[in-house]
């Protein structure tokens, strides 16, 4: 039997907090894993930790949201993301609570109904890393 995915699309809304959003959605349609396929929109704030940095920057003004990938679980999230800022850069990272939507964002959550996942510390890493069951 091959395994169902049930399409969840989002908007967030101004001063929504991106991340927390997502896993308050997950949480909200009684599944125990999915995973966030795309994400596009604009932010006015963008917490990302870069890799191998112990703390997220903060970066401010009016950015777009290129990409936005990753999974969720009920106990969190572990997003990646690109944006880039008014003047075409583009910084990308881990994304860290406080990622502020200024307009608007539209994604696409992937819920599994068979699976369930979780976060667990992983002492080879240091992290919390996700356990699939």
């Amino acid at each position: 039997m091959t395994p169902s995915l049930v399409p969840l699309p989002l908007r967030l809304n101004p001063g929504d907090d991106l991340r927390a959003a997502v896993v308050a959605a997950l949480q909200a349609s009684g599944h125990g894993a999915g995973f966030v396929l795309q994400g596009i929109g604009s932010l006015s704030v963008a917490q990302l930790r870069y890799a191998g940095r112990p703390q997220p920057e903060a970066l401010r003004g009016d950015l777009e949201i290129l990409t936005l990938a990753g999974s969720v679980s009920p106990d969190g999230a572990h997003l990646h993301m690109s944006v880039a800022d008014a003047q075409g850069r583009v910084l990308g990272g881990h994304v860290c609570a406080g990622c502020v939507v200024r307009t608007t964002a539209e994604l696409l959550l992937a819920l599994l109904p068979e699976h369930r996942f979780t976060r667990e510390h992983d002492a080879r890493t240091g992290y919390p890393e996700l356990q699939i069951t």
